[in-house]
């Protein structure tokens, strides 16, 4: 016969129980690589800046979701005209600012109009280039007139580019990021981490969790002795695929490989000699054995590609045939190129793993046709100077994990310096183009003209290694738009 005493406690072991299943734990810590340069995703190509603040900190009118649709975010509704070039929104009301400003049609056209101005910081000025006026018709509403019809412009405005920031916080955006999100930016300890807090007046639906801290881990070992550890919960792209059948074995990790929109390239300098000679860009296209470099740099993960776009949308075209391996056919063009010797280059390489060791692998296998590298490490604000801005390189690997952006190969100012008025015109054309089909054609015609040009090598898409703990769910499978979304992650023991 059972005492009281027993009965008592057994009570008190399922009210325990009971308590710890109602509260479950409320904080993260997301493992990422690179740390931001700042945290205004209005002023930066950085994807590590939309990693941490997109859907999280700001939003845009409308938002990328977890299988790429555009789905409303600040703007609940809209309408078109039946010829496509007026965009009326309806927006959210009683929607503030994380500094408890008021939302409203005037920070859309504020927004707008900044990103679109000739001096604007924004690195996708060209996803306001067809806007030709935004007009406040009340404060719960905005009509933007395009100067011709673009099918994309609904998806531009869900980039991390164009989400909306208000005039009294946008100049202070980069240190002390102020949006409408879920989440308020808590601190930032440079070198360290970024820490985001719920946002108890979100004028949806409020998230799980109270607090996220995302940590920089750049280096690979790091990032599984923190996961094993348990100091970090979750990697959305860890880069230690080494290590991945580890991790599978271990039952308290979940791993998810999925797709994202990381075109992976090794980017030649197109206006610098000699790699401003089609014969010597087809020459290493040629040498590039993209086998070797996809299990070297992925664990075997990545999808090979053949030109600037993802095999994941349906205008994609397979033209990884166009430059076979071949390295007979690399040094007879080269020799033809003026080159028999072969000559010697530099080859940057920003931090993230499938970067520097793609990279020793594409510099044994150049190797192969006289092309000796000095491989310079660098750190991402030095690439970003460097490379990025002020083009002083030669040859580079990095992923371009923005959606859609084979357009980035008409661009002046772009850092591959390369210039095909044929190319540029296929983007007039698209740019005006609605028609989903005929969108698809010119998205084929383009992705031929580069493949072609051997404007890159064009290496592999960059596959999305996700790791975190079983217990937690609302982790994105895919990247469709370069953004780690905590919105709907939760802890479900």
């Amino acid at each position: 016969m059972k005492t009281l005493a027993t009965m008592l406690g057994a009570a008190a072991m399922v009210l325990t129980s009971g308590s710890a299943a109602l509260s479950a734990r409320t904080d993260l810590v997301v493992g990422v690589v690179l740390e931001p340069p700042h945290l205004d995703p209005t002023a930066g190509a950085a994807a590590a800046i939309d990693e941490i603040v997109y859907a999280n900190i700001f939003e845009g009118l409308t938002r990328i979701g977890p299988n790429g649709n555009v789905q409303p975010a600040l703007a609940e509704s809209w309408e078109v005209s039946d010829d496509g070039t007026v965009y009326t929104f309806h927006l959210r009301e009683g929607v503030t600012f994380h500094d408890g400003t008021t939302f409203d049609a005037e920070d859309v056209k504020f927004s707008l109009e900044r990103a679109m101005a000739e001096d604007s910081t924004n690195a996708q000025q060209q996803l306001f280039s067809a806007i030709e006026t935004v007009e406040v018709i009340d404060p719960a509403t905005v009509e933007v007139t395009l100067e011709n019809p673009q099918g994309s412009f609904l998806y531009n405005m869900g980039w991390g580019d164009a989400v909306i920031v208000a005039p009294e916080s946008a100049e202070n955006n980069r240190e002390n990021p102020v949006g409408t999100g879920p989440f308020t930016f808590e601190n930032w300890a440079k070198g360290s981490s970024v820490t985001i807090v719920k946002n108890p007046d979100y004028w949806g639906e409020p998230v799980a969790l109270d607090e996220a801290e995302f940590r920089f881990i750049p280096d690979a070992a790091a990032s599984v002795t923190a996961l094993l550890s348990g100091d970090v919960q979750a990697f959305p792209n860890l880069q230690a695929s080494d290590s991945l059948p580890q991790i599978e074995a271990d039952p308290r990790f979940e791993v998810v490989i999925g797709a994202t929109e990381g075109e992976t390239i090794l980017a030649m300098n197109n206006g610098k000699e000699p790699f401003d000679n089609l014969q010597v860009r087809q020459a290493i296209s040629h040498a590039l054995n993209r086998d070797e470099i996809i299990l070297g740099a992925t664990s075997g993960n990545g999808v090979p590609i053949g030109s600037h776009f993802s095999p994941a949308s349906e205008a994609y075209v397979d033209l990884t045939d166009t430059y076979p391996h071949d390295i007979e056919k690399a040094k007879e063009i080269l020799a033809e190129a003026g080159y028999p010797e072969g000559f010697e280059a530099t080859l940057k390489l920003p931090p993230p793993t499938y970067a520097r060791q793609g990279g020793e692998i594409v510099a044994s296998q150049l190797r192969e046709i006289g092309i000796e590298f000095e491989i310079i490490p660098m750190e991402w604000a030095q690439w970003l100077e460097q490379v990025f801005t002020n083009r002083d390189y030669d040859l580079t690997i990095i992923s371009h994990t923005e959606p859609n952006d084979i357009e980035i190969y008409a661009r002046d100012d772009y850092y591959f310096d390369y210039d095909n008025p044929e190319f540029d015109a296929v983007m007039e054309e698209l740019e005006a183009t609605t028609d989903p089909q005929e969108r698809n054609e010119l998205y084929g015609r383009a992705q031929r003209i580069i493949a072609e040009d051997a404007v890159n090598g064009f290496l592999f898409q960059l596959p999305k290694t996700g790791v975190w703990d079983v217990n937690l769910e609302g982790m994105w499978e895919n990247m469709p738009i370069q953004a780690n979304d905590l919105t709907q992650v939760r802890w479900t023991d």
